[in-house]
């Protein structure tokens, strides 16, 4: 690439015409959001207005699960989605589904069909809309062509989306203003195993119930029919401009920058942070969320993040697996508005070396059919006694399944993302904050809560405080029971926990299976305790149930940390405790395999042992392709980019050298010279590097499996990468400005 194309990307950037979407109006009026939400969602309130009473309670008695759903009633719902979609342009469905690569997957099929009829001996052909029950509820794509870790090959192909009716139908725009309407599904094998990220959430959501309930039961809560986990996603992302990402085969190709310097300024200023929302930004950020209204994702709030061009989007909760489904729709959501706004949207958890990567942050909770968050302290949480046993299940869960978590959130990008200073590190640990951890400690001593309320600045006190500014023009505000830890991979904050340390770029399926599994679990062996404490009598004592949390709180204390989780101290501390500190995505992938995490997922039904095996394949081999693929575009781009670009520097370098030597002048202390000698001993070193990597690649491929792919890989393939980048990054630093091949980070992110 020369120069003038650098150039002309950086001026197109710049002088590009905003894009204007207008707001709908409402009679002579801006419409509200209120007005525009779920307009393009097929949800049970469509459903009610046009089933007949009977068919409507057989259908919502099937999504309670309390009945399989009838060929009756599939063909009425069947018919309702297709006279709903075709009055607002629909021509095609389809069968929306999360095979295991990160993304959806989707095939549409027309709502044409073709009628023959036979009248007086002639064949009379014609075409007609249809849309049925059976083309509902299923359809069957190639499973060979989706990861499946060998469970299914191209002689054994079969498999079969199939309706979710827990996720409401949904409208998105196609082609020449028609529209397609999208049929949430699970993906599943032949043989009925998981082949997606849907199937085995479900799975998990009713294992959690089931254990909630009881445990409610066994409290005298006798209302509650379910519970089911909240997922609140916090989306983070860069924006750039499409012609410069055109330029850098990088970020085409892998989603991040190989090569390139941190620029001067970046973010050591801390002025991006909550900072004015750039124009171009937020007219993009603004025409997304209007599409997300109207599709039912109910997005909150908007901001810049703490590295230049980086933001964050995120929604009001749901309850886990609409909220999975709304995140994959808001991420697909912002890369088509990006694109009509000639901007590319960036969700790998680190793109540019030396500024924040980006996370999804997820906050999760436990709600009941009755409206109750169990999470929730409520003023006094040391005599919320419901509250603290759910709180200790889930301190349970964390303490026992931390490296189902940690291998919940491996990837070869986050990779890059976890521990540094702007994520958690490869420690799980809970945080809790300084009045919780009171109170379990108070439980613990058997001693009364020590008074929160007295201090000098009036801290925290139960439920809350009022917090005096000392400027009378300014009303007063009530503080939170807790400090906010943002180095704490799963930190408690308020009325749920937020587990921080899932990537930006995965689906947040998978980290909440196994959050899911890990609490049921442990919600199962505190209901278990509960009854043999209470013993006869109908209902346990207030006593029963302290005996129980005291036993909970002190066989989980060590995963309990208040402190800075970037700190080394930690690290030291940690070890000391027992806790492990899983760097590498392989050694988090054999978490799945542990006696302790796989018999946990098979005796709880939620995978079976084929399929727990298959993802541990499925993820490995993802991890090797992943790293192989960012070292051939790395050597590519290093072999016909950053050498030539270096080559012809160092020619104009030798050629103004031997013109001055001509001239009869002494070289050896020219600085033209000492550059000569340091482009020539940064080159040698790149093209070493350069070839160290292209063999270690070469040896990644000749090896059969995927586990020893996987473990090459992340051994020395990733330290090769590094080597390259290094020498690379050096090289930038002396390089002709017009001679560098690819656009630079002050280009890039300013």
């Amino acid at each position: 690439m020369s120069q003038s194309a650098r150039i002309e990307a950086v001026q197109d950037a710049v002088q590009r015409p905003g894009r204007t979407v207008e707001w709908p109006q409402h009679g002579n009026r801006p419409a509200y959001i209120s007005e525009i939400y779920g307009q393009n969602v097929f949800d049970l309130k469509s459903l009610q207005q046009t089933l007949p009473k009977p068919v409507y309670a057989r259908f919502i008695q099937q999504i309670k699960g309390r009945m399989s759903i009838d060929r009756p009633t599939a063909d009425a719902v069947a018919h309702a989605a297709k006279v709903w979609a075709m009055d607002r342009g629909a021509t095609h469905f389809t069968h929306w589904f999360q095979p295991q690569t990160g993304t959806t997957a989707e095939k549409h099929d027309s709502f044409l069909t073709l009628k023959t009829v036979i009248s007086n001996g002639i064949e009379e052909t014609s075409a007609i809309d249809a849309f049925s029950g059976s083309q509902l509820l299923q359809s069957e794509p190639d499973a060979s062509s989706f990861p499946n870790g060998g469970m299914r090959t191209t002689f054994e192909a079969r498999g079969y989306t199939i309706w979710d009716t827990t996720s409401p139908m949904f409208l998105r725009k196609g082609p020449h203003s028609t529209s397609i309407l999208y049929i949430p599904s699970v993906f599943i094998s032949y043989n009925g195993e998981a082949l997606d990220e849907k199937t085995i959430l479900l799975r998990s959501a009713e294992v959690l119930s089931t254990a909630a309930v009881k445990l409610l039961n066994v409290l005298g809560d006798k209302e509650t029919k379910r519970v089911y986990a909240t997922l609140g996603t916090e989306q983070e992302f860069f924006l750039i401009d499409r012609a410069l990402y055109n330029l850098r085969p990088d970020l085409k190709i892998t989603g991040r920058t190989l090569v390139g310097t941190v620029p001067p300024k970046h973010q050591q200023l801390e002025d991006h942070y909550f900072g004015q929302i750039p124009s171009r930004v937020l007219a993009t950020i603004a025409e997304a969320e209007l599409e997300l209204y109207k599709l039912g994702v109910p997005v909150k709030t908007r901001h810049n993040e703490v590295a230049p061009n980086q933001f964050e989007i995120a929604p009001i909760f749901e309850e886990a697996s609409v909220a999975v489904d709304h995140n994959l729709v808001l991420m697909e959501t912002l890369h088509q508005v990006a694109h009509r706004h000639k901007l590319k949207v960036l969700f790998h958890e680190k793109p540019f070396k030396g500024v924040n990567g980006s996370g999804k942050h997820c906050n999760w909770s436990l709600s009941t059919d009755q409206g109750d968050n169990l999470l929730d302290p409520t003023i006094k949480p040391e005599t919320n006694y419901r509250f603290l046993l759910f709180l200790v299940a889930t301190l349970d869960a964390v303490h026992k399944h931390g490296g189902l978590l940690r291998a919940s959130i491996a990837s070869a990008s986050n990779e890059h993302r976890l521990g540094a200073n702007e994520a958690p590190p490869g420690i799980v640990s809970a945080f809790l904050g300084e009045h919780l951890t009171e109170v379990l400690d108070s439980i613990v001593d058997k001693r009364d809560v020590r008074n929160f309320s007295q201090p000098h600045l009036q801290t925290v006190k139960v439920g809350g405080t009022v917090l005096d500014l000392k400027v009378s023009t300014l009303p007063t505000i009530a503080r939170d029971l807790t400090d906010r830890n943002r180095t704490s991979p799963f930190a408690f904050t308020g009325n749920k926990f937020e587990f921080r340390a899932v990537g930006s770029k995965q689906s947040p399926s998978f980290p909440t299976v196994l959050l899911n599994a890990s609490v049921a679990a442990s919600i199962t062996a505190i209901t278990e305790e509960l009854v043999k404490q209470k013993g006869s009598k109908p209902e346990p004592s207030i006593d029963d149930i302290l005996i129980v949390v005291r036993k909970f709180i002190t066989s989980s204390k060590s995963i309990r940390f208040e402190g800075n989780n970037y700190s080394e101290e930690w690290v030291v501390e940690a070890e000391k405790r027992g806790l492990p500190n899983i760097k590498q995505c392989p050694v988090a992938f054999r978490q799945l395999l542990a006696a302790e995490h796989s018999n946990l997922l098979t005796k709880l039904g939620i995978m079976t042992t084929e399929e727990i095996h298959s993802r541990f394949h499925i993820l490995m081999e993802k991890y090797a392709k992943d790293l192989v693929i960012e070292g051939n575009t790395l050597k590519n781009m290093i072999m016909q980019g950053v050498l030539p670009a270096a080559f012809a520097f160092k020619k104009e370098l030798t050629d103004l050298v031997v013109s001055q030597k001509n001239l009869g002048l002494e070289i050896s202390t020219l600085p033209e010279m000492k550059t000569l000698k340091t482009i020539t001993t940064l080159t040698t070193t790149l093209q070493t590097a350069a070839e160290k990597l292209a063999s270690i690649i070469d040896r990644v491929n000749a090896l059969e499996g995927s586990e020893e792919q996987g473990e090459l890989a992340g051994a020395e393939l990733t330290v090769a990468l590094e080597e390259v980048r290094h020498a690379s990054d050096a090289l930038e630093l002396y390089v002709s400005d017009k001679q560098w091949p690819y656009p630079k980070y002050t280009e890039l992110l300013f």
